[in-house]
């Protein structure tokens, strides 16, 4: 399922030993290797000098609309945990603000918010707001991560400014098969269920 990256900051984070939520997402850790988050930091009441405040989204079991479910509390790591995670916060990437470009050197305005598909958590698409002269015509542009050409501390180039993909239609969810008991889910009724109902009811 994709979703704004927006809408992933400050997401419970759901403890199934627990059965509720022992932390907030905060920032995204992302790669900009391969444009895509691979952890978030965390903060809470439950976060403390002894537990780790990131959570790596290798340990995201499932993700729900009610959040992010994890095990337990004990999944959340520090950075020195993880050498890929301290290597990637080493570098102090900023998606958010980044200026975008075209090849030519054309200035297509900076990174707003961007799409991630919740399954694998990688960056789907770039959502950038347009300058103030080309603002009034076209205020976003859409841009796809296939578009990119190049990333570096500064900008972010693409191929082609007239390349726009437009914003995907709504793409439905797939249905959750996990193999533990998931007390985060609302309760489901089959419609076969629901007609032995119907069935009781009647006199």
């Amino acid at each position: 399922m994709l979703m704004a990256g927006s809408r992933l900051m400050r997401y419970p984070v759901l403890s199934l030993h627990v059965g509720g939520e022992i932390a907030r997402t905060s920032d995204p850790i992302i790669d900009p290797d391969g444009l895509k988050i691979i952890g978030y930091q965390v903060d809470g009441s439950l976060i403390t000098d002894e537990v780790g405040d990131i959570l790596d989204v290798k340990d995201v079991r499932e993700f729900s609309p009610r959040g992010l479910i994890i095990d337990s509390i004990d999944e959340l790591v520090s950075r020195e945990d993880v050498i890929r995670i301290d290597k990637v916060m080493n570098l102090n990437f900023k998606l958010l603000g980044l200026k975008v470009v075209s090849e030519d050197g054309k200035n297509l305005g900076k990174v707003s918010d961007y799409t991630v598909e919740t399954e694998s958590f990688m960056i789907y698409q770039l959502i950038v707001h347009r300058p103030i002269m080309k603002s009034f015509l076209d205020p976003e542009l859409t841009i796809n991560r296939s578009q990119i050409k190049e990333i570096d501390d500064d900008k972010i180039t693409i191929k082609n400014e007239k390349e726009k993909v437009k914003a995907p239609q709504k793409t439905k969810s797939k249905d959750f098969k996990p193999n533990f008991v998931n007390p985060f889910r609302e309760p489901q009724y089959s419609q076969s269920h629901s007609q032995t109902l119907d069935e009781q009811d009647k006199p």
